[in-house]
């Protein structure tokens, strides 16, 4: 990527102008008397009717330069009563004024009272980066508002290194899901999905989320599974607030067309996502594979006489609707109760169509030459509530979280399969429920054993039940007549179902830590000594089920409404269904994992602040499985992996004055696979290719070294440059192969012997102000990551993946990235603020898997998003948000790497291609 000098150069001269004025200063301590006047960091402070503001730094102190003359200072903290205090300043001057802050909250006579600044504002969160010693990030509720961002995966691109793909999560440093890592609350948790290795984060809606912390280096309290980031949710905390958000939303191509539905989602159960029980798999079939053949009464009652149509409808609007509620109580004895809770609904009608193609490996040609249509209907529901009880020693959260994701999805392709060229009319129609639920209840909380805080104690725990099915997956092929009609025969791939059950038995997460502060008052040193620990149980399903003929017979039906013909032919013996599962159908996961670790924070003079520490993981994971042709019910097949890992890190930050730190990192990490990497289950697709999970691989050991310099130029600006390398000992990577069916494919994983990465990682946000008092209103965010990576490859080991080359890029990772926005804050009165954003993201192109037998990878290419929100809050009770997103709509597109040894005979290398629309929402939000 090419960078104009010019640009960077004026950019670095706007970073260094600074305004000379025979100012005043007023500068103080804030102190908190709920806490016996210990400081309160991340407090606001503002001067009266201007936009000139400051944050309390982590002691309670702030500072603020202005013009000598008379000023009112407000002081506020969320829960807290606000102080309005006048002062009186003169040129040359430094005014002290120090404030104490007492909590403002519901007492049991419901005295209201309402605050105005929160830890999750931008400017305290850019001070707590400023004063962590870790690399860290952070974004809060107040910059998710502003940007527009609905949900946690949308928050999380806002941030320096990190983009998203469609349907395939966050990539973190280039590194894709299997490199990343969640926490909620500090506790470890699982993904709702066997293909994902944390849960997809769109799924969480802004409101329930407080802060996204994103850690891009290790330190020992945190799991040690990752090499791109972890990510920290921090649950919403009580806010004394109710609040009602509606929100609709329109996508070209997408909302008020024609639009497809399997019968039973168009519905009112439908509508919610509530029709998964209705696609179970029937208990006729027993829990046991046996072969068992239906009869017509048993498929008759099995099934109903509708389950293979589907409704053509129109789509309607997205729509979107939320309630969050919480309050706060103080009690005697200095005590006080709160509590949240928060229900979220939204729907999304998308349509998505373009090619979608294979090459048939060793011949250069397409196996499969699709056109693809789907159309997909998904919901989304979430629940939080959360009650936290307080003493002057003792914090006591519980929170309980739940998600369920549905998506029903109707899927045409039409074209050439097995590389037919002369029958280009086949049809392969896909009718798809795919269900998820995740439960995460939580108790956490921290003790001061002394009164003084020097020794504290913190512990937690979390029960998670996690749920992922695609139940009566099915499929339909024939020849395609006209746009109704299709001519079709029994047997074969034709009339397939497919059900698969990936049931969360329990997951279990608990943490234990003791804190020592030592050291004196001003040189505040710390040392953790801590264990936490996982047990994840797992076991899946995968059972078949396929229409086979009792005669030949060739019809012609209606493709949407073909249930009658079906029906029919099973009443009258034509036709039956069967079960055709293999021996292999159920696998069995258990990992356990322990950790215990020591993290010492220390601080060396005025300018030193070192984090070191070790974590040892000792790690078990144990699958039971049967192979292919093993005998129902025979025993199970047992892999066990144990692994002791000890992990070092140390960080350290030097602070070359108040305003710049340098940092460095160096430890070790490990990664461990996906589930449906690791799990032997063959998951097959309509058409004839699939993904297989691979027993064998190993855990990635990864060494990285971090290097960074910050510059805050005040409280609100920001800018940092770092470097970054990475060394992986068995990368785990997505590769295609053949399958053993002649120019078939399947997607699989595998260990590569060792990558190196290495990058740097811009990050600046600047006041218009540097450039003109009149754009004061206007502020810049701008990060980029700019990378390159080296893969090296043994082709004696690589089996029949059949790599073409020694050496290659890392799979999964693009060289560079940019996320940008511009911010515009206006105010027509003194009730109706307004905030506009341009948002922009783009990621280079990077490869999605890795080619073999000749044919090189398959690649995402290069994907960019513009959008325009614009939130407008008309009074203190109503918010709008306005929000125009994709603005550009390119095509999202896989495409064959030119670089293949065989001849390509195609003239398009083109392998998926297809535009997601444009999209339009506008949200209401009512504060009570």
């Amino acid at each position: 990527m090419k960078f104009n000098l010019k640009f960077l150069f004026i950019t670095l001269f706007i970073c260094a102008i600074s305004m000379a004025q025979n100012k005043g200063t007023i500068s103080g301590v804030l102190t908190d008397k709920e806490t016996n006047n210990e400081a309160l960091p991340f407090a606001n402070v503002l001067i009266k009717g201007t936009n000139i503001s400051t944050n309390t730094d982590i002691d309670g102190k702030y500072s603020l330069t202005v013009n000598p003359g008379s000023y009112i200072l407000i002081f506020s903290f969320i829960g807290y009563e606000s102080v309005e205090k006048p002062v009186t300043v003169a040129a040359g001057e430094t005014l002290t004024v120090n404030q104490v802050l007492t909590s403002g909250s519901f007492t049991l006579k419901d005295v209201v009272v309402k605050s105005t600044a929160s830890k999750e504002k931008e400017t305290a969160l850019l001070l707590d980066q400023k004063n962590a010693v870790v690399i860290k990030q952070s974004i809060g509720a107040q910059e998710m508002s502003r940007k527009g961002v609905s949900d946690v995966e949308d928050g999380l691109t806002k941030v320096t290194g990190i983009t998203k793909v469609d349907g395939r999560g966050l990539f973190i440093r280039g590194l894709e899901d299997r490199y990343n890592n969640l926490l909620v609350n500090d506790l470890q948790t699982p993904s709702n999905s066997p293909f994902k290795k944390i849960i997809p984060l769109d799924l969480f809606p802004t409101d329930i989320v407080g802060v996204l912390n994103i850690y891009k280096t290790f330190n020992p309290n945190i799991s040690g599974d990752f090499a791109g980031g972890t990510v920290n949710i921090e649950t919403s905390q009580p806010k004394n607030i109710t609040k009602l958000n509606v929100g609709f939303g329109y996508t070209t191509n997408n909302n008020l067309k024609k639009f497809l539905l399997s019968d039973d989602a168009n519905s009112t159960k439908g509508t919610f996502g509530l029709n998964g029980d209705d696609r179970e798999l029937p208990g006729v079939f027993g829990s046991v594979p046996n072969g068992k053949k239906l009869s017509p009464d048993e498929y008759n009652n099995a099934y109903g006489d509708k389950n293979w149509d589907v409704d053509q409808t129109a789509s309607p609007l997205n729509s979107s609707i939320g309630f969050l509620h919480s309050q706060k109580f103080n009690l005697e004895k200095e005590r006080n109760i709160s509590y949240i809770m928060s229900i979220n609904f939204d729907n999304k009608y998308l349509f998505r169509e373009g090619v979608e193609r294979t090459f048939n490996l060793g011949q250069g040609n397409y196996d499969n030459n699709l056109l693809t249509t789907q159309y997909s209907y998904q919901t989304t529901f979430s629940g939080l509530a959360g009650l936290k009880y307080k003493t002057n020693r003792l914090n006591l959260n519980f929170t309980s979280l739940f998600i369920q994701a549905t998506e029903s999805i109707i899927q045409d392709q039409l074209g050439y399969t097995n590389s037919l060229t002369n029958v280009t009319n086949n049809l392969i129609r896909g009718n798809q429920f795919e269900e998820s639920r995740y439960w995460n209840t939580q108790l956490f909380g921290d003790y001061k054993l002394t009164e003084d805080g020097k020794h504290t104690l913190k512990a937690g725990g979390s029960y998670v039940k996690t749920g992922f099915q695609q139940p009566d997956r099915k499929f339909i092929t024939g020849q395609k007549l006209n746009d109704t009609e299709i001519n079709m025969s029994y047997g074969g791939n034709n009339l397939n179902r497919q059900y698969l059950d990936v049931n969360g038995n329990f997951y279990f997460s608990a943490l234990a830590e003791y804190n020592l502060k030592f050291g004196d008052k001003e040189k505040q040193n710390n040392l953790s000594i801590g264990y936490n620990n996982y047990l994840n149980d797992m076991e899946s399903s995968y059972r078949f089920f396929s229409g086979r003929r009792n005669i030949d017979k060739n019809y012609t039906a209606d493709l949407n409404t073909i249930s009658s013909q079906i029906n029919d032919d099973i009443n009258n013996g034509i036709l039956y269904v069967q079960e055709e599962s293999n021996g292999d159908y159920k696998v069995k996961l258990n990992q356990f994992v322990n950790a215990g670790y020591f993290n010492l924070f220390w601080t060396f003079g005025e300018k030193w602040d070192v984090n070191a520490g070790l974590r040892a993981e000792n790690s078990t994971r144990e699958i039971k499985y049967r192979e292919q042709g093993d005998p129902f019910g025979s025993a199970y097949r047992k892999k066990t992996d144990e692994n002791l890992d000890f992990l070092p890190s140390l960080n350290a930050k030097y602070a070359l004055n108040e305003k710049s730190n340098l940092r460095a990192s160096v430890t070790k990490t490990i990664t461990r696979p996906v589930a449906m990497e690791l799990l032997p289950i063959n998951y097959i697709n309509p058409d004839g290719t699939s993904v297989s999970g691979n027993a064998n691989l190993l855990n990635s050991n990864n060494y990285n070294v971090d290097f960074k310099y910050e510059l805050f130029p005040n409280n609100k600006e920001l800018f940092a440059i770092g470097a970054f390398g990475k060394m992986i000992e068995n990368p785990i990577e997505r590769v295609f192969k053949p399958t053993a069916n002649s120019g078939g494919q399947i997607i699989t994983f595998k260990n590569s012997e060792e990558a190196l990465i290495y990058g740097v990682e811009i990050e600046m946000i600047l006041s218009g102000n540097r450039i003109s008092e009149s754009l004061s209103n206007f502020s810049l965010g701008f990060n980029t990551s700019l990378m390159d990576t080296d893969v090296t490859i043994d082709l004696t080991k690589q089996g029949n993946e059949l790599e073409n080359s020694k050496s290659r890029k890392l799979q999964g990772a693009s060289n560079w990235m940019i996320n940008s926005d511009l911010k515009y804050d206006f105010t027509l009165n003194n009730d109706w603020k307004n905030t506009m954003t341009l948002a922009y993201n783009v990621y280079g192109d990077r490869i999605f898997a890795v080619g073999s037998s000749g044919i090189d990878h398959i690649y995402e290419k290069s994907f960019s998003k513009l959008d325009f929100i614009w939130t407008s809050t008309l009074s203190k009770n109503i918010e709008v948000k306005f929000a125009a997103e994709n603005l550009l709509n390119p095509y999202y597109r896989k495409e064959l790497g030119k670089n293949s040894t065989i001849n390509i005979t195609e003239d398009s290398l083109v392998l998926r291609e297809y535009k997601r629309g444009v999209g339009f929402s506008v949200n209401l939000g009512y504060t009570f």
